[in-house]
């Protein structure tokens, strides 16, 4: 397993030096849209939140420097990379007030989470406004840079509070009450799946394409159990931004 582990981290650190080139557009250096540091011990434990207990002391964690991106703060042995993510690049929208906890495994950390990696690295660096972001990422899912899921995986989502967008096209974050399960399912369609709605009592797809991913939610009772056993963390989240205050939390969709 530790072979493994030090293959993986080879591999991001490769992929995170690949240049940016975006045909036709200035890059300006100004860095405007700087992430706030959140304090690592709040943030590491936001990120493990997401992963199953049993499976917390053995993972591998990332913090975010908002001057470099995501940084290893915890190697793990067990093949799965938590992190939080800040950045949604699909929408070409830079907030602060952004956060997805989450954690893949050994496969969704190959192909998966070095784009989010990437996308944090970029934003930190400045050069690129949110549409330019957008512009590159694509560009690199287009020549083969960045690659689907070889194989059936799952990253965990099992956070008790995620600061996230209201729906497809919405640029509106809200904080949701949704713990649940991403199976990868890439270039499929709902349809193939038997997909039930978004948010509905059924698995149902989102983001189709090269990373779409089959949603479970859990059940009420494995929820209300989940923000039991996460009551310091929703404290002190709630102490540390007012909008992470679980008064305000809904069950809207993500995607």
């Amino acid at each position: 397993m530790k072979v493994k582990s030090a293959i993986a981290f080879l591999f991001l650190g490769v992929v995170m030096d690949l240049p940016v080139r975006v045909s036709g557009q200035a890059i300006t250096s100004s860095n405007e849209n700087a992430l706030e540091a959140v304090p690592k011990d709040l943030e590491i434990r936001l990120a493990l939140s997401a992963l199953p207990p049993y499976l917390r002391s053995d993972a591998t964690v990332y913090v975010l420097d908002p001057a470099k991106g995501d940084t290893a703060e915890q190697k793990g042995t067990n093949d799965f990379t938590c992190f939080v993510e800040r950045t949604d690049w699909v929408r070409s929208d830079f907030r602060n007030d952004l956060f997805i906890p989450e954690c893949f495994d050994a496969e969704g950390t190959r192909t998966i989470v070095p784009v989010s990696f990437n996308v944090a690295r970029l934003r930190a660096e400045g050069k690129l406004n949110p549409e330019q972001l957008k512009e590159e990422i694509s560009r690199r899912f287009k020549d083969g840079t960045y690659r689907s899921p070889a194989r059936p995986g799952i990253s965990y989502m099992l956070s008790p509070v995620q600061r996230l967008y209201g729906g497809p096209l919405s640029k509106t974050v809200q904080l949701v009450n949704m713990p649940h399960y991403m199976f990868y399912a890439p270039n499929l369609t709902s349809k193939e799946l038997g997909g039930g709605p978004v948010m509905g009592q059924y698995p149902y797809l989102v983001n189709p394409g090269p990373h779409a991913y089959l949603i479970v939610n859990v059940g009420e009772t494995e929820k209300a159990q989940i923000n039991k056993e996460e009551r310091d963390l929703l404290q002190d989240l709630c102490a540390y931004r007012s909008y992470f205050c679980a008064k305000d939390a809904t069950n809207a969709p993500e995607h």
